[in-house]
């Protein structure tokens, strides 16, 4: 929501007059006809950018004011005004074609502004085709003496346009680039740039002089040019060197779509690399790093004939040596926080481009694996390389099987310790959920352990729902398979206690038993005493197979009980039911009849432990009920199956009252398909407990009035009572007496005024009418069978294919006269 003030200032730019706007116009003109630009201009191209954007009406400015600012965006050194001159601009109409054609001379001021404009009103593709061919022409014969910011904005634009529309560059391009980007990664300079003096005493000529790069530990670089190596100053090869990594990947994924024709980037896969270039970097053209200095040069010596090879083939090979010496560079311990934050981002680069890398050319998968596998036995102790251990997994993922590598270590740490040691870290459970879902069939089909794993995984949902819910909706179908249904069921109905449980976890290791206030946290007590200590171990269990669930879920309910209200547990508590949902979807296409049966027994038992939020329990019971009844329907020989858990659950009187919704569910399965047209093995004996089970329960509601602190059971609970029994009835003659005997007794009661289970007249007039109508028509048997257990063409009827009866002939002769007509 806007403040009061700028909710007032965007109704001001809103409702400026046409008059006023164009006055405002002509004052704004005659400021940028000066020399010089102060504050006052600044305000007031900041009032016509807010004019401009608070409508959904594009503008078009005058002529004059619109070559102002695009003059001023061309030629001012002040950022703040190429910035807000670029916001204006791409927030009217299109330029004419004259401001658009940039020469060679105009991109000697392109700057990322201007290219920001040119993409945004770019008409056509062909448009950004020449802008691209233009920007390419220029950096291909720069002049050595030219402007040097130009070539350093050529890469963020061009990585821009890939991300826009990579198909408008040619194979000519791609070659082009391709050159350029090999020169800037590996043949920079290795000397220092020019660093500004700092000044003081023992300043001169020799104190300026540049000197080596240095590694991040100080120490003086013996091979190429990275962005780990730091020096006073640098200079713009070194800067191009940086900007080419940063867009390397980038450009790897994309270059061959670009020479196939094919429009489609993987986009999916791209993380643009942040540098964080606190410190100078330097370089020169010296080559001799080809032959000395590292295992990199080894490397470099044995690729003496990599000239010859085409430009993206060269590209690989240069990009591959470049990730092996930042590999390489990553084990100097830096001397800065910032410098190794900075190793541990190059590292994550490298090995997404390592892997991009072996992903187009094969065969260098078998050189690229000692170097992976050494970084991974080198970080894989230290959890704080989490970001780095990612990727590094999906190079084993890609190319483990290949390499005919042991793979299994690398799944028990991003299985096992990542979900269960840093559950509480955002950034890794996106990275790590984004991992899953790039890679779910492949994981499924490779990784045994990542269906075991889920009880691992959901400790990243129950720590923060809102943030990974739409992870876990893409991601649960594929952990439900026949093995795990149950204890997934269990695990999700369990989430809230999970989440409970990860708070007292932490709790537990920093903070103190007693809260500030003094209050101490029962909770908290009962995580820490070995008493029940088994409970909350279960629930932070690291893989699936170790049960179903706790036997006493009753007790942990209790002691989490004040956990109930804490906002973590109430947010985790409303991804469920969608989860669920899920869930029962799944399932059914997995799962035969046995274990469905087994799932229907797991409701009826879970109904009544879950941990005591009233607006969770409410909502499982309608989750439950919905899908009950979609097993049923989907297999109705269920309900003989689970004859005895249903029986039991429905004739039990207290749920009318605390499972409402379920229990009316429950009733209405047992009447509709308690039958021996949906199974074969249902007797008349099976009718007839059934029968007396349900009679009992609504003669008791319907004589007496509901225990204290209860509700009065809902309208719905007694018709669905009454229609299960006359439904019953009609299929056992010997019954009718009985409940016929109950209707007409229940006309009579309810004539004699009010009653103690129905408050509302309404209400009662509706339970008094279903009840007639039930009357009547068990007063003809075979009527009451055929209307409340209908045969399936009925339910189903398909009377316009059936070529016995009449009704296709009427069809056809009716058609053919509208077409005749």
């Amino acid at each position: 929501m806007y403040s009061h003030g700028s909710e007032s200032l965007i109704k001001q730019a809103r409702e400026i007059q046409e008059s006023e706007l164009q006055k405002f116009y002509s004052r704004l003109v005659k400021q940028l006809h000066g020399r010089e630009f102060g504050h006052e201009t600044i305000d007031s191209l900041q009032r016509l950018h807010l004019i401009l954007s608070a409508t959904k009406y594009t503008r078009t400015l005058p002529p004059e004011l619109q070559k102002k600012l695009l003059s001023l965006l061309l030629s001012s050194s002040v950022e703040q005004l190429q910035a807000l001159s670029s916001a204006v601009l791409r927030e009217t109409l299109p330029l004419s074609g004259q401001e658009l054609n940039y020469n060679q001379d105009a991109n000697s001021s392109l700057n990322s502004h201007t290219a920001a404009l040119l993409l945004s009103q770019t008409g056509s593709r062909s448009d950004l085709s020449s802008f691209c061919a233009q920007l390419l022409r220029s950096l291909d014969s720069r002049s050595p003496e030219g402007p040097a910011h130009s070539v350093l904005h050529t890469l963020p634009i061009l990585n821009t346009i890939l991300s826009h529309s990579p198909d408008c560059l040619t194979e000519d391009h791609v070659t082009l680039v391709s050159k350029k980007l090999v020169d800037w990664l590996r043949y920079a300079s290795t000397q220092q740039g020019g660093g500004t003096s700092s000044g003081g005493f023992f300043t001169g000529p020799r104190s300026r002089q540049p000197g080596p790069i240095a590694e991040l530990d100080g120490t003086v670089s013996g091979d190429f040019f990275t962005v780990l190596c730091v020096g006073q100053g640098f200079t713009e090869d070194q800067w191009m060197n940086v900007y080419s990594f940063s867009m390397l990947r980038h450009w790897l994924l994309t270059y061959h779509t670009v020479s196939n024709g094919n429009t489609t980037v993987d986009t999916a896969n791209r993380l643009q690399l942040s540098l964080s270039l606190s410190h100078s970097h330097s370089h020169s053209n010296d080559d001799r790093s080809e032959v000395d200095g590292s295992v990199v040069s080894v490397v470099s010596a044995t690729s003496s004939s990599s000239r010859l090879l085409p430009p993206k083939e060269r590209l690989r090979e240069k990009a591959f040596q470049y990730c092996q010496r930042l590999i390489e560079q990553s084990d100097r311990k830096a001397h800065k926080r910032t410098d190794t934050d900075l190793q541990k981002a190059c590292l994550v680069e490298a090995v997404c481009i390592l892997d991009s890398v072996c992903v187009e050319d094969a065969s260098l998968v078998f050189k690229a694996f000692p170097c992976v596998k050494g970084l991974y036995g080198r970080l894989s102790s230290d959890l704080s390389f989490a970001r780095v251990l990612l990727p590094i997994a999906q190079f084993y993922l890609n190319h483990g099987e290949m390499a005919a590598v042991d793979c299994e270590c690398v799944w028990k740490l991003v299985f096992g310790r990542f979900p269960a040691e840093l559950f509480s870290d955002a950034f890794l459970a996106h990275e790590l959920l984004r991992f899953l879902r790039l890679n779910l069939a492949t994981l499924q089909l490779r990784v045994p352990q990542y269906t075991r794993s889920f009880p691992n995984l959901l400790k990243f949902l129950a720590w923060d729902s809102p943030a990974v819910v739409d992870d876990f909706v893409d991601l649960l179908p594929s952990l439900v398979t026949a093995g795990t249904a149950v204890e997934l069921l269990h695990s999700l109905l369990d989430l809230p206690c999970l989440s409970a449980t990860l708070v007292l976890q932490l709790r537990s290791t920093y903070f103190p038993i007693a809260e500030p206030g003094g209050r101490g946290l029962l909770s908290l007590e009962a995580f820490r005493s070995p008493t029940y200590r088994g409970l909350f171990l279960f629930l932070l269990r690291g893989e699936a197979g170790s049960g179903d669930t706790i036997d006493r879920l009753s007790t942990l309910h209790q002691l989490l009980a004040e956990a109930s209200d804490w906002p973590r547990v109430i947010q985790c508590a409303q991804t469920v039911p969608v989860l669920l949902h899920i869930y029962f979807n799944t399932v059914v296409t997995v799962a035969d009849e046995k274990l469905l049966a087994h799932l229907i027994s797991v409701l009826l038992e879970r109904s009544s432990l879950l941990l005591n939020i009233p607006k969770y329990v409410k909502e499982i019971h309608r989750v439950f009920s919905c899908h009950l009844l979609r097993l049923c329907k989907l297999r109705p020989s269920l309900v003989v199956d689970q004859s005895h858990e249903l029986l039991e659950f429905a004739g039990t009187t207290a749920n009318v009252y605390s499972k409402e919704e379920i229990f009316t569910h429950v009733v209405w399965v047992l009447g509709e398909y308690l039958s021996v047209s949906c199974d074969s093995r249902c007797s008349v004996a099976l009718i007839t407990s059934c029968f007396e089970a349900l009679e009992a329960v609504l003669f008791e509601v319907t004589s007496s009035a509901p225990p204290s602190g209860e509700a009065r059971p809902a309208p719905r609970v007694i018709t669905s009572l009454m229609s299960a029994l006359a439904k019953l009835a009609s299929r056992s003659h010997d019954l009718i007496p009985r409940v016929s005997l109950f209707l007409s007794k229940l006309r009579t009661v309810t004539r004699g005024g009010s009653v103690p289970w129905c408050s509302n007249e309404e209400d009662l007039v509706a339970i008094v009418t279903r009840g007639e109508e039930l009357w009547s028509l068990l007063k003809a048997p075979s009527v009451a069978q055929s209307v409340l257990t209908p045969p399936p063409h009925v339910n189903t009827p398909q009377w316009h294919r059936d070529t016995n009866v009449a009704m296709p002939l009427r069809l056809r002769a009716l058609t053919s006269l509208t077409h005749a007509n």
